[in-house]
């Protein structure tokens, strides 16, 4: 049963994603609105962009304390999903010797930051009014996979070699042996219905960021006309 609970939730996740993407691709830009100051130049918006994705650029010009816990959240969890690499490769590159305690750290600081920008929504006004559910629901979704990881590095270890073997039978469509570790099977299913919502929720910001028309436009319109892509089509 879990086994068809995974890969269900794996095709909803590649092919939700997917779709989000190709509306996003076809979606027209009907004016010109980079956000000023904006580049004038695309290698310019490239740049923009980087920042953006890599340092939050916007976040940091707008709250440092939303950017300090939003950063830590997002740089640990890049580091937790990198290590948790080892249990999807075959054989180990000797690299991931390496990061196995920095990403033991970093899975700490993603629940710590998790945990601030829960409480930001609680304690500050503005942000409270502006939230939904939906905004709490994801954070304590992924609070639970946080701390249930932990649970199992720190406290109720569970057998690794099974996991993996688990793992690597669901990636390459060899098979699903559900691990006997209820701890795993716990967090494991709560990954599972992050998969199903992450294309349908406020996550998809991880894809829709580069399709922001006020972060992808050049800021030229003295030089160049913008063309309205539905006065195009008409």
């Amino acid at each position: 049963m879990l086994a068809l609970i995974a890969y269900l939730a794996l095709l909803t996740f590649v092919l939700g994603f997917g779709w989000r993407i190709w509306t996003y691709w076809r979606s027209p830009a009907p004016l010109k609105i980079p956000t000023t100051p904006a580049p004038v130049c695309k290698s310019g918006v490239v740049w923009r962009l980087f920042t953006e994705v890599a340092f939050f650029n916007s976040l940091f010009k707008g709250n440092k304390w939303t950017w300090l816990g939003g950063y830590l959240f997002h740089a640990a969890l890049a580091l937790v999903l990198i290590r948790h690499l080892r249990y999807f490769v075959q054989p180990l590159p000797e690299a991931f010797a390496y990061i196995q305690i920095a990403g033991i750290v970093a899975g700490l600081a993603m629940v710590g930051g998790l945990g601030f920008l829960l409480v930001r929504r609680f304690w500050v006004d503005r942000t409270r009014y502006i939230s939904s559910f939906a905004d709490y629901a994801i954070l304590v979704l992924l609070l639970a996979i946080g701390i249930s990881g932990l649970l199992m590095q720190f406290v109720f270890r569970p057998d690794i070699v099974e996991i993996k073997s688990a793992m690597l039978g669901w990636v390459t469509f060899q098979g699903f042996s559900t691990p006997e570790d209820a701890l795993f099977v716990v967090h494991f299913l709560l990954v599972l219905v992050l998969m199903v919502i992450f294309p349908f929720s406020k996550l998809m910001h991880l894809g829709g960021i580069f399709f922001s028309p006020t972060r992808n436009q050049v800021d030229n319109p003295r030089e160049q006309k913008h063309v309205n892509p539905w006065a195009v089509a008409e």
